[in-house]
């Protein structure tokens, strides 16, 4: 399975140095980030169409981060490379290429003229055009969030290089303050650090016990991992994050909720008797540095249900549906059955269905017919306990290093399995292209609830008497809280489907006293308002493909 398109060590050193050479020039504020402002100038040495250089820009930039790193720079020339010497480009065309190492480096029309003149006199601050003759001038000032009714620029906002950096932007200083105002972190998913928009996308797997879960991760890595336990009894009894590192090790819960870097130190919550069943594998391999997988305890079922976990296992379940991109439920044709364990866990998944994917694992130890029947009980046990009136997509497959047993399934389940199977894992491919999109969407998403959040905390307030029977009064408003919701909604003309579980949010609130809440502030509000409207698609126009 591989997700890089073009590794660095696919060009030879020689050429490596050289690329960084250009790297470095275009680079012209030095953060390791070249935009599309910058690229354009260099692009256009090539002679190359447009509409070719568009289609390099967006193979290069495949994650849609705005910018191009070093690597997705090589990929870049090398594709302009291929391009001139013919070749139909797309995303394809790289892997499909043998012996890349030989390619050589792209015509780039008096690039090595400007990089003679440039290494003498020109600092490297300044941006170079190319036109046919030096044109030296400052770098202009990028603001991403100008608006006509603004005066002056806010200057923590002209440094922004990326979507990413952008959202870190405009978390800060316009939607972290309303979380804060009306205690929303309390409520919902806590404050967002500096690691949760650098993190890597997270794939989270759910299942009872022997559903295949770490075999599935073992599957796609080719190899182990550091704390993989397997067997058909409950093994991995922790939390397992596989992720890179240098080497292969294993780093305590402990430890890894107190890493600034990663987005883990929330977890600290969840309190001592979670985090000795948290752990952290790391080992080198190229789909890690891409995708991290959490492995984690099989959902208990029958008898073994009822002994009690020392943490809250559906609320960590919860914790990371939020963080991940994609969550595998996994079964097996043996365990059908939804157990009140795993019941609670499913719904512990709501708000986020659309990143549910069902799993048939071992699927190649029934045969045809049986297969069938277990198919039909499956879909009749999912749509018992999701509550969406779509079909849910079910991959059918034996994820596993072993052949496939063709003799239960035959030739037509064989052929079956290995499409299933494909399907699953272009899935897990595109979950890197599209972590930028999904993290604007977990944005937007977060903004709209913290929106909903203050209206109703708001509203409460606003019932509240200034002098006498405030106790009764907040007693009544709790109890009462779902009409509340709907007096919010209409009032606001709010979607229903945005607003959090009455139950959950009774919960929380009772142990607070609704008098030390906030009244409404309006310019809070709106300049959230103003930046769903108009900062965030001006931040994503901004950082679009450059040829388009």
């Amino acid at each position: 399975m591989e997700i890089v398109s073009v590794p660095i060590s696919s060009c030879s050193k020689e050429d490596q140095k050289m690329y960084q050479n250009w790297f470095n020039f275009v680079d012209s504020d030095g953060d390791g980030r070249i935009t599309g402002n910058d690229a354009t100038k260099l692009f256009s040495m090539s002679n190359l169409s447009r509409p070719e250089l568009k289609q390099v820009w967006a193979i290069a930039d495949s994650k849609r981060q705005g910018f191009l790193g070093f690597n997705e720079f090589v990929t870049a020339m090398q594709l302009i490379s291929l391009a001139q010497e013919g070749s139909e480009l797309s995303s394809d065309l790289l892997r499909s290429k043998a012996n890349m190492e030989f390619l050589s480096p792209p015509s780039m029309e008096g690039l090595d003229a400007l990089l003679s003149v440039s290494a003498l006199t020109i600092p490297s601050y300044f941006l170079i055009k190319y036109t046919g003759t030096i044109q030296v001038q400052p770098p202009p000032l990028i603001n991403l969030f100008s608006r006509k009714s603004r005066k002056k620029i806010q200057p923590s906002l002209t440094a922004v290089t990326s979507v990413t950096d952008g959202l870190k932007r405009l978390y800060n200083e316009k939607l972290k303050p309303l979380e804060l105002t009306y205690r929303f972190n309390d409520f919902a998913s806590p404050a967002l650090t500096e690691s949760d928009f650098d993190a890597k996308p997270m794939v989270m797997l759910l299942g009872q016990y022997s559903t295949g879960k770490t075999t599935f991760i073992k599957h796609l890595l080719k190899c182990n991992y550091p704390g993989a336990h397997i067997g058909p009894e409950p093994t991995t009894d922790r939390f397992i994050v596989v992720t890179s590192g240098p080497d292969e090790r294993s780093i305590p819960g402990n430890t890894i909720a107190v890493h600034a870097d990663l987005p883990f130190t929330d977890l600290t919550k969840f309190g001592g008797a979670f985090l000795s069943k948290f752990e952290c594998s790391q080992l080198p391999h190229s789909l890690l540095d891409h995708i991290s997988f959490v492995d984690t305890p099989g959902v208990l079922s029958g008898e073994k249900q009822r002994t009690e976990r020392s943490y809250d296992f559906t609320g960590v379940i919860s914790w990371f549906a939020a963080k991940c991109d994609m969550i595998l439920l996994l079964f097996d044709p043996h365990k059908l059955d939804i157990s009140d364990e795993f019941k609670r866990v499913i719904s512990s998944l709501k708000g986020h269905e659309d990143k549910i994917r069902v799993v048939l694992n071992k699927a190649d130890q029934v045969d045809t017919q049986q297969l069938m029947r277990v198919y039909g009980a499956l879909m009749w046990s999912l749509g018992k306990v999701l509550n969406t009136p779509e079909v849910v997509r079910v991959y059918i497959g034996s994820f596993n290093d072993k052949p496939v047993n063709e003799e239960a399934v035959g030739p037509t389940g064989k052929d079956l399995f290995e499409k299933e199977q494909d399907d699953l894992l272009d899935d897990l491919i595109d979950i890197p292209k599209k972590a930028c999109d999904q993290r604007i969407n977990e944005f937007v998403k977060r903004a709209r609830a913290t929106k909903i959040h203050s209206y109703i905390i708001s509203h409460l307030k606003k019932e509240m008497p200034a002098l006498m029977g405030k106790s009764k009064t907040q007693q009544k408003l709790i109890q009462n809280l779902d009409h509340v919701f709907e007096k919010v909604q209409k009032e606001f003309h709010l979607p229903a489907g945005d607003f959090p579980s009455v139950d959950h949010f009774r919960e929380v609130l009772s142990h607070y006293s609704i008098n030390d809440f906030e009244k409404l502030k309006p310019k809070m509000i709106q300049a959230v308002d103003d930046m769903l409207s108009h900062d965030i698609p001006e931040l994503l126009k901004n950082f679009r493909n450059p040829y388009e």
